[in-house]
């Protein structure tokens, strides 16, 4: 009879403030028979401060070793063990190493669950001040001038919230630039030293921070950037679609109504619209 698998999981670890550790990680932390960790000093000072004692054997999983340590980690799980994933802050796999080792588990039908917690990407958010029902996470922002030059063409149109981390040395370029590519109009909150007793939260538009950086920034970042404001879209603009849905076959009232819904026009204004277009 084969042995079942153990289980991967993946624990959110706090980003400055061991306080805000779940008792489920001090737990897990005691009990895991591995622990993967992307430093392994760090883990064990979070653990000291945590009062938790390590029992299992613990590895390093960082993003140079990621790949050779797979081999190793799944042949612990295939033998029935828990391997605990933590990384130096946040939640494992979200810009961390992780990814390829969940991935690898999901092949191998390996269980994998989470213990969640802290995440710079949703305290920043939260923080921001921006809209937060949608949004969209971007990891770290290009350093090369021609794929950045890429990225804020494609972050132009983008309607929802734009969430990224940035090297301390680099932001006040990349608001700078930001301003440029996208106006200097553009909403925005640089977030530093989240949970940290230095934590600062700048909110302003992208030529106004671009100035307040200049001068240097320090710590860990964040950025928040506001979604691209879509333009104003008149009843006449959509009479085209409509008509040209109706005429393949649609019920013109169903699809004014549609058409008007996601426009944010009135329903009885487009349908009224095309109606008339047609004398």
């Amino acid at each position: 009879m084969s042995t079942p698998p153990g289980r991967l999981v993946l624990a959110a670890t706090p980003l400055g403030d061991p306080g805000d550790a779940s008792a489920r990680l001090i737990s897990a932390l005691g009990t895991a028979d591995v622990i993967a960790a992307e430093d392994t000093r760090r883990l064990r000072s979070l653990a000291s401060a945590l009062g938790a004692v390590i029992s299992g054997r613990v590895v390093s999983f960082y993003e140079d070793v990621e790949t050779s340590r797979l081999p190793q980690l799944l042949e612990s799980l295939q033998s029935g063990s828990t391997v605990l994933l933590v990384t130096d802050a946040g939640m494992p796999s979200v810009s961390d190493p992780g990814f390829r080792l969940v991935a690898a588990c999901v092949s191998a039908d390996i269980p994998v669950t989470c213990l969640p917690g802290p995440s710079a990407v949703t305290t920043a958010l939260a923080l921001s001040g921006l809209p937060c029902d949608r949004f969209c996470f971007e990891g770290f922002a290009p350093r090369k001038p021609g794929e950045r030059a890429r990225w804020f063409a494609s972050l132009a149109s983008e309607q929802r919230t734009v969430v990224f981390f940035e090297s301390p040395h680099r932001v006040a370029s990349l608001l700078a630039d930001a301003a440029e590519a996208l106006g200097s109009g553009r909403r925005v909150a640089v977030c530093r030293e989240l949970t940290k007793t230095y934590e600062e939260v700048k909110r302003g538009t992208l030529g106004s921070l671009a100035s307040w950086a200049a001068d240097g920034v320090r710590g860990e970042i964040t950025v928040v950037l506001e979604g691209a404001i879509p333009a104003a879209v008149s009843v006449s603009d959509l009479v085209g679609e409509v008509s040209a849905r109706v005429a393949a076959g649609e019920r013109l009232k169903a699809v004014a109504s549609e058409v008007a819904e996601g426009a944010g026009v009135s329903k009885k204004d487009l349908y009224d619209a095309v109606v008339a277009s047609r004398k």
